[in-house]
């Protein structure tokens, strides 16, 4: 293993600036920074739904599949930190991309299609499985920021795109396994002269 935290603190980032593993030293608030943030958030948030998942699979076998799917996810999303902090390093490849492409496909077919548009609820774990889904397209839209001004190499942009579907796919099927209702859109009654 490379790098160990002998000390949490170190004072240097006091003055708002924060050190990369390239060397560089950038304001807090640079693209990179932002973009590695909403990854490490989206990260954070992705160990909520699995802690979730695991405490309620005990009397919802199906929902082992979404934890073997979703778990690498966490793994993958610290390998993208990791390209966003250090430009050089590559550790995601596009077979990750199709592995997450391969689970929509076989989500979607048992799911059918939509047909209407629905809401983040109907219990804790779809909620947050769509807080996840909305998390994972502000991070895209964070490194889509970066790269207008730092080109980003590899599949990561692919990847946060593929995932932000995937968590989408996975909130409606938590929905299915668990036999709770999807909460459908009701559209606002439109005024009658309109």
């Amino acid at each position: 293993m490379g790098h160990r935290l002998s000390k949490i603190y170190t004072r240097t980032g006091d003055a708002g600036e924060t050190g990369l593993a390239d060397g560089r030293r950038v304001p807090k608030d640079h693209p990179r920074v932002e973009a590695m943030g909403e990854v490490d958030t989206l990260n954070s948030q992705l160990g909520l739904l699995l802690a979730g998942l695991a405490e309620q699979e005990g009397m919802w076998p199906g929902l082992s599949e979404l934890i073997e799917v979703l778990a690498p996810c966490q793994h993958r999303l610290f390998d993208l930190g990791g390209e966003l902090a250090m430009p050089v390093y590559q550790a995601l490849n596009l077979a990750e991309v199709q592995r997450l492409e391969a689970a929509i496909d076989r989500w979607n077919e048992e799911l059918g299609p939509l047909e209407n548009f629905i809401l983040p609820g109907g219990s804790q774990l779809v909620a947050q499985a769509h807080v996840c889904r909305s998390l994972a397209r502000s991070a895209e839209r964070r490194c889509q920021q970066l790269n207008a001004v730092e080109p980003l190499t590899g599949v990561g942009l692919a990847y946060i795109n593929r995932l932000s579907d995937l968590l989408f796919v996975a909130a409606r099927l938590i929905a299915k396994r668990m036999q709770i209702n999807e909460v459908l859109w009701k559209a606002a009654p439109k005024p009658e002269n309109y």
